[in-house]
């Protein structure tokens, strides 16, 4: 082996080492010989380490190896951590930069796509699986990427599309592209800053979907919290409620009527969905796939979901509806009411029409339904429900004076307690200690007929 092949080798590995703990990384398949050639090496990388302590595997296309060029190989190479990282229950990070597959290899090099998008589908669910897109990743490439739980691109070097932009339009396949149509769920500045990222989620992450969603607190599960639900973001709501304000956000740049990611409240790792309420909370087209990406991902982790609620209802416009809103909003739906994780709701100011059932009622599946005092549950709001049913007494009463009638008779949190819709109606100080309770006794939540024996008669 001459030097420069060696530096060629060692390269995409040292490039991997950051991933991980100092001095922890293993590579396997070092010596690996591309099946087209005995002089190059196989061009992608494959190991294991440590982030934060905990096992975890990688693999990272080498572009200064043939352009990262795909193959059966390199596929076999990806199968084999595959293997390893699910018997072992440990998350794999994928690292994509190829320029695709040798048009000679036709047959061959297709299958070995089907293989890759074979290995990826059969650990889903099982292990997580986290992408980081940091050079060309483009047709089948692509579709493999956005098979991982959680795709990262990297801003100055990220290219991910299904067909080239050299066909389509150059504006294709950036991570500004991406982002804005939720392939991606955050573009890092960075390869250090995307690592960065990486590390905050696999941190948080169960190793596997028997492992438990669990993590060191070191924070007070009484502590008062000191927000006002009338003046409030949802990332600073997030960053209250979170152990130490650890909240790592997710989607951000696709969507900005709601907030989403992934907080441990008392030691629980939990993913939360919230409105954001400068933006009134609506539930468009983008929150809500972006809802149910991440809360089919928790379930199958066993994930608890916190829904924090002010929302005045739903995107009323032509082109919502020609795009399909009621297919959407129906996924919705289906993942909350299909889920068996943990689910717990907190209506923090407004929750009007379609918002209330939709976004973890305990009518759809959720385990305990809180607000907070104040709150507006109504079918619409208190204006248009004034103007529908009590405009003949507009000019006796002033319409404000109706309006707050209406609340306090109609759509107060108390009017929903009533009916057992809301479970209890919480001061904002209270919030993260009813919160960390409700996770606590959630713990060991398992849908279905418990198995037994038999009853215990009394003979």
């Amino acid at each position: 082996m001459t030097q420069t092949e060696e530096n060629v080798r060692v390269l995409g590995k040292k490039k991997l080492e950051a991933l991980f703990d100092e001095s922890t990384f293993v590579e396997l398949g070092a010596y690996t010989k591309r099946s087209d050639s005995e002089s190059e090496w196989e061009s992608v990388v494959c190991g294991y380490g440590a982030i934060d302590g905990r096992l975890a595997f990688a693999f990272l296309q080498d572009s200064a190896r043939k352009k990262g060029a795909f193959g059966e190989k390199h596929a076999k190479k990806i199968a084999d951590i595959y293997a390893l990282a699910v018997k072992n229950g440990a998350p794999v990070i994928g690292v994509f930069s190829s320029a695709g597959a040798s048009v000679y290899d036709g047959a061959a090099a297709m299958a070995a796509y089907g293989r890759w998008m074979k290995t990826i589908a059969d650990a889903s669910g099982v292990i997580p699986q986290i992408a980081v897109i940091d050079g060309v990743c483009g047709g089948s490439a692509a579709v493999a990427a956005s098979m991982f739980d959680f795709t990262v691109t990297v801003k100055e070097s990220a290219a991910l599309y299904v067909n080239s932009p050299f066909v389509i339009g150059k504006e294709a396949g950036t991570p500004a592209f991406v982002a804005a149509n939720g392939t991606s769920a955050y573009t890092a500045e960075s390869t250090e800053d995307a690592f960065a990222f990486v590390r905050s989620l696999v941190e948080l992450l169960p190793g596997n979907n028997r492992a438990g969603a669990w993590t060191e607190s070191g924070d007070d599960l009484n502590r008062v919290l000191d927000f006002d639900p009338n003046a409030y973001s949802a990332e600073e709501l997030c960053r209250e409620l979170a152990d130490g304000g650890r909240f790592v956000r997710l989607y951000g740049a696709y969507t900005d009527t709601t907030v989403f990611g992934l907080l441990p409240i008392g030691g629980v790792v939990t993913g939360v969905i919230a409105s954001e309420p400068s933006k009134k909370g609506i539930l468009n087209i983008a929150s809500a796939r972006a809802a149910a990406k991440l809360i089919s991902f928790c379930d199958s982790f066993g994930i608890p979901v916190l829904t924090l609620l002010d929302s005045e209802g739903l995107d009323v416009s032509m082109e919502a509806e020609g795009a399909s809103y009621a297919s959407e909003l129906s996924r919705l739906g289906m993942v909350y009411a299909t889920a068996e994780n943990a689910k717990i709701t907190v209506v923090i100011g407004k929750a009007y029409g379609a918002s209330f059932g939709l976004l973890g009622s305990k009518a759809l599946g959720a385990d305990i339904a809180y607000a907070l005092d104040g709150a507006v549950i109504s079918l619409l709001s208190p204006e248009a429900s004034v103007a529908f049913v009590w405009n003949d007494r507009v000019g006796e009463e002033s319409r404000e004076a109706l309006e707050r009638e209406w609340v306090e008779t109609h759509a107060s949190a108390e009017q929903a307690a009533y009916v057992g819709e809301i479970d209890d109606i919480l001061e904002p100080a209270e919030l993260r200690k009813r919160i960390c309770a409700g996770l606590m006794m959630l713990a060991a939540k398992a849908e279905g007929t418990p198995s037994r024996r038999h009853a215990n008669l009394p003979l």
